[in-house]
C-alpha cells in the first residue's frame, strides 16, 4: 500500500507525454558492396546499415515505442525491422512524400513513435511535428546517424526538440 502512491504518480508522468524519434534509413548498399542487388533502385542495407539498425534497437528498447512507420523501400523497412521485432510491434507503412496529413496523423497518435524516411524527407516530418522549422533541409547524402527527438508533455504542448547521434 505504501507504494501505490509512487506507482500512481510514474502512471501519471508516463501516460501524459509522448515522444517522436525520427531517423534516416541505416546506411545502403551500393553496387559493388558485396551483396548482390537484385533491386538497384531499392537497395538493402550494407553491413554497417545492419550494425546501425541493430544500434537504433538499442537505443530504443527502452523508451517505450508504440508506433514504427516506415516507407515501403527495402532500406527503410530493414532499418525498422530489429526494434519492430523485439518489441513485436508491426511496421506501418507510409507514402513516400510525407503530407500534412500524415503530420497530422503522427499528432494524432500521442503515443511514443518511430518513424523511420530518407534524407530529403526527414527534415519535412520532424519538422512537422516539431512546429516550426529545426531541421534546415535535405540531410547530406552521408549522414546516416541522426535522431531527431521532439517531445510533447500533456496536452499537445512540445517541450524539447532534440537531435543526437547514435
Amino acid at each position: 500500500m505504501k507504494c501505490l502512491p509512487t506507482v500512481f504518480l510514474f502512471m501519471m508522468l508516463t501516460g501524459c507525454s509522448h515522444t517522436y524519434y525520427v531517423v534516416r534509413h541505416a546506411e545502403k548498399a551500393v553496387p559493388g558492396d558485396g551483396p548482390v542487388m537484385n533491386t538497384p533502385n531499392d537497395p538493402p542495407l550494407s553491413t554497417m546499415g545492419l550494425q546501425r539498425a541493430d544500434a537504433l534497437k538499442k537505443v530504443l528498447h527502452d523508451k517505450n515505442i508504440r508506433h514504427i512507420y516506415s516507407t515501403n523501400t527495402i532500406r527503410t523497412r530493414s532499418t525498422a525491422e530489429p526494434l519492430s521485432k523485439l518489441m513485436n510491434i508491426p511496421v506501418q507503412i507510409y507514402g513516400p512524400r510525407p503530407d500534412s496529413a500524415f503530420i497530422q496523423q503522427m499528432k494524432l497518435l500521442k503515443r511514443n513513435t518511430l518513424i523511420v524516411g530518407h534524407s530529403n524527407t526527414i527534415d519535412d516530418i520532424a519538422n512537422g511535428l516539431a512546429g516550426e522549422t529545426k531541421v534546415d533541409g535535405d540531410l547530406p547524402e552521408t549522414v546516416y546517424d541522426q535522431i531527431f527527438i521532439i517531445h510533447y508533455r500533456k496536452g499537445g504542448k512540445k517541450i524539447l526538440f532534440e537531435r543526437v547521434s547514435y
